[in-house]
């Protein structure tokens, strides 16, 4: 029964090139273009059909994970690129519609984040080992969009041109005061108080990220001008000339947006300014990937532009810049993927072989996402007040020379 209802599932989905799956019981079919070359799928448990029907994203990832579900050749960036095409386009087909409705219906319990749960969820994920993040992060250990001005940058390179792109729309004056919502390991902060001369509290509720940070502020000679502290964003008082946060919101959960947009104006001075980055969709609200959701990222959604300007605007913040990314995120999987496959026995050593792939599904299906799917990145730049930052973006390249000459 399962086998059948998985191939009818099949049959609608696959309308992009071809697939080709065979069933535990040694069964071979084809979907899509049948004169294409289909990316061959191998199901070898027999528990695999019943739960492919039940919870296809989940099944897959997992099947992936355990190798019972085997790609030829491991062509894990075909597969991905054939699924994740399809699915941009299914949204109508039975089955997909069924599953966006049950999963949507869970959001509010899935996003619940209160304070105690942000830690647990942020543990999961950030406090892995730190020679983990070595393997494929870049020497500043950036673990957000990079900015390719020029697709022959570098990692290191693109991660250096977000970090001076941000800082230009921050409009930063020597001796501010930054408050940094979500630190990581410190490179922005330390970036910062070095290159713009100015004060920085960043809070993260990561302990390994605030150790690190913490140990970088001061071999960095930064401790006066950089604090680091592990807490709740919620729980920061004072006001602050900027706020700035970057790759935190994905993290923050639907039913905290208004408290946490709350939080960052009253964090604000009168003529504050914030700037927020995050993964969104350029499509409708919707749901986190069931398999992420339990793997990767608990508590995680990337938010839609309607969403995040909702909460703005009834938090009284006047918004002054709104950015789109498209494919640098894409770009930034490319390298982070490629750089851990290269040293992947290196991660074997620190985890096994079933984490291995976890890891590379996790980011080649995020790759994919940005490819083919809408996915995208925004920053928010918003005020107090409109007359907070100039009417015109020529202020990203009249920032002083001190500035221009760290950018580049």
């Amino acid at each position: 029964m399962w086998d059948r209802i998985l191939d009818r599932m099949l049959r609608d989905f696959v309308q992009r090139g071809a697939l080709a799956l065979t069933f535990p019981d040694g069964t071979r079919k084809v979907y899509g273009d049948a004169a294409r070359a289909p990316v061959e799928l191998t199901l070898n448990d027999p528990s695999l059909p019943r739960r492919l029907v039940l919870n296809t994203d989940l099944a897959v990832g997992e099947g992936y994970m355990d190798g019972t579900l085997t790609i030829a050749q491991d062509d894990l960036e075909g597969f991905l690129s054939l699924a994740t095409a399809n699915a941009a386009r299914s949204d109508n087909v039975w089955w997909r519609a069924i599953s966006a409705r049950i999963h949507t219906a869970r959001r509010v319990f899935d996003q619940w984040n209160p304070a105690h749960k942000a830690r647990q969820n942020v543990a999961h994920h950030y406090d892995l080992s730190s020679d983990l993040y070595d393997l494929f992060l870049d020497e500043d250990r950036q673990y957000s969009c990079a900015y390719f001005r020029d697709p022959s940058m570098t990692l290191d390179q693109a991660q250096a041109a977000k970090k001076h792109h941000i800082a230009k729309k921050l409009l930063l004056e020597p001796d501010m005061e930054v408050l940094e919502i979500g630190c990581g390991w410190g490179g922005m902060a330390l970036t910062l108080a070095q290159d713009y001369d100015v004060h920085v509290l960043g809070v993260t509720l990561s302990e390994e990220q605030h150790r690190i940070a913490t140990d970088r502020a001061v071999r960095a000679g930064l401790s006066d001008r950089v604090r680091f502290q592990l807490m709740d964003y919620r729980d920061v008082t004072g006001q602050f000339d900027r706020v700035v946060s970057i790759g935190m919101f994905e993290h923050v959960g639907v039913p905290h947006y208004r408290e946490y947009f709350r939080n960052v104006r009253d964090r604000l001075t009168d003529d504050g300014v914030a700037l927020i980055h995050t993964i969104g969709r350029a499509y409708p609200p919707g749901h986190t990937s069931p398999w992420i959701q339990k793997y990767i990222f608990p508590g995680g959604y990337c938010p839609s532009l309607s969403e995040m300007s909702a909460a703005v605007e009834k938090e009284d913040l006047y918004p002054t810049d709104i950015e789109v990314w498209r494919l640098h995120y894409a770009e930034t999987l490319r390298h982070w993927h490629d750089r851990f496959t290269a040293r992947q026995a290196e991660a074997e050593a620190l985890y096994d072989a079933r984490f291995c792939r976890m890891w590379r599904y996790y980011l080649k299906a995020a790759e994919t996402t940005f490819r083919h799917n809408r996915q995208c990145v925004f920053q928010f730049q918003m005020a107090r007040r409109q007359e907070a930052v100039p009417l015109t973006r020529d202020y990203m390249q009249d920032r002083p020379a001190r500035h221009r000459e760290a950018a580049e």
